[in-house]
């Protein structure tokens, strides 16, 4: 109980100082994202806590208007959706920066397994259903190992598809493995590491595979988290079958 309230009073303070420092950077990115085509700036992408609960996640417009309507979930880097300022704000993450605000409000964590949308949610084994044995973050071991998720799926006919196929089973891998070892230690590591990467991802991804190492991870995950090799499609946790649904 007392780690659980530290690290609710941690994710209170820190958004909160993040929001106040940040806000001019995000300010300038809402008015440039208005001012192309004068529709809000702000994104709200319903994801899910648990199996039966959503909650709306806040995100900066990066794409247009209606664009879950002219494609899928899944976002290559090269997706004709991303506005001109939408690929900046992607580059520099503040998409995401700016769900501290969710953090304030007691939606997410700093830490934890990124908020799935219903319909991922839905193809969950129930191995992965253990994702929700805690609350969904901004950041984890995940968004640095796959902060290049739109590189990956580039130029495919299908991305929902290969990201359930390559990215899914290792990004949930990764979760369960976070829910197994969360301590408020490890979240400062991760926190840190994530804005390491911003600047030297390869310097964050050789921590990555030092934490997974020293925390007893299996090889396979170290080996994937140091991402020198071309990812082929795998099983998601609980299952022998590969992903065939999108």
């Amino acid at each position: 109980m007392i780690a659980f309230l530290m690290k609710q009073i941690f994710d209170f303070v820190v958004a909160v100082g993040g929001l106040i420092v940040l806000s001019p950077v995000l300010i300038l990115a809402m008015v440039l994202i208005w001012v192309q085509d004068f529709n809000s700036p702000l994104y709200l992408a319903p994801r899910m806590v648990n199996k039966n609960q959503k909650f709306n996640m806040v995100k900066l417009r990066s794409m247009v208007i209606n664009a879950e309507q002219l494609g899928g979930t899944s976002t290559a880097s090269t997706d004709k959706r991303i506005t001109w300022i939408g690929s900046i704000i992607r580059k520099f993450k503040l998409d995401e920066v700016i769900q501290l605000w969710n953090v304030v409000v007691g939606d997410i964590s700093l830490v934890g397994p990124r908020p799935q949308t219903q319909f991922g949610a839905s193809l969950y084994t129930n191995e992965e259903n253990r994702l929700f044995d805690v609350r969904p973050g901004i950041t984890d071991f995940s968004s640095i190992v796959f902060s290049d998720e739109g590189e990956i799926i580039k130029g495919v006919s299908n991305p929902d598809l290969k990201y359930n196929q390559l990215i899914r089973p290792w990004k949930s891998r990764l979760g369960i493995f976070y829910v197994e070892k969360q301590t408020f230690i490890l979240d400062l590591k991760l926190i840190l590491l994530t804005l390491v990467a911003i600047f030297n991802r390869s310097l964050a991804l050789k921590g990555i595979q030092r934490i997974l190492k020293n925390l007893g991870a299996e090889d396979s995950l170290i080996s994937v988290a140091s991402r020198q090799f071309t990812l082929k499609p795998t099983p998601p946790p609980g299952s022998k079958e590969i992903e065939c649904r999108y």
